[in-house]
């Protein structure tokens, strides 16, 4: 079993994008699931002590995924996924962006494409994020609220549950 699993986080501030690059210790379709099933997203996608809970997802090419961030205090910031397209086990693209809990976008706020690839591997299954903003502002604005920092939480998160869901299988 392979024990350091690949985590690389760059910023291009030329091309105002992120790359994210981690590998999950997980074979594809349960890692695939993780990020395409609000029950499972529901257990993970949040850093602690936070906690995501889905309000609507409809996870095919022109559907979206509608959630809010739930702090420890009840508080809640929402957020918007757009589905573009999707390649089953392989890609999807969404469009991101923090919204209300009518699912309605804040324009003052970054948002950005996602473009998620998931590659199997040996003992492994690494998905890549290309996440792209429309100018450097956005990009900065999303650094600066904390954005590398929640995500490797989040994909603890991950970790922790993948282990769990294989012992259950």
């Amino acid at each position: 079993m392979k024990k350091d699993l690949e985590f690389e986080f760059s910023v291009n501030k030329e091309n105002n994008t992120i790359t994210v690059k981690r590998e999950f210790a997980a074979e594809l379709p349960l890692v695939w699931d993780a990020y395409t099933k609000s029950e499972i997203l529901d257990q993970w996608w949040a850093p602690k002590p936070w906690k995501a809970r889905t309000k609507t997802m409809d996870f095919r090419e022109g559907g979206y995924w509608h959630y809010a961030m739930v702090g420890p205090e009840g508080e809640e910031h929402w957020a918007l996924a757009n589905y573009k397209t999707i390649d089953p086990k392989k890609r999807f693209t969404a469009l991101d962006g923090f919204a209300d809990a009518e699912g309605v976008v804040n324009t003052q706020l970054p948002q950005s494409k996602w473009e998620v690839s998931f590659t199997p591997e040996e003992e492994v299954t690494l998905v890549e994020n290309l996440i792209i903003f429309d100018d450097l502002a956005q990009l900065e604005a999303t650094i600066q609220m904390g954005f590398k920092e929640g995500l490797t939480s989040a994909m603890e998160n991950l970790d922790t549950l993948l282990v769990a869901q294989k012992q259950e299988a």
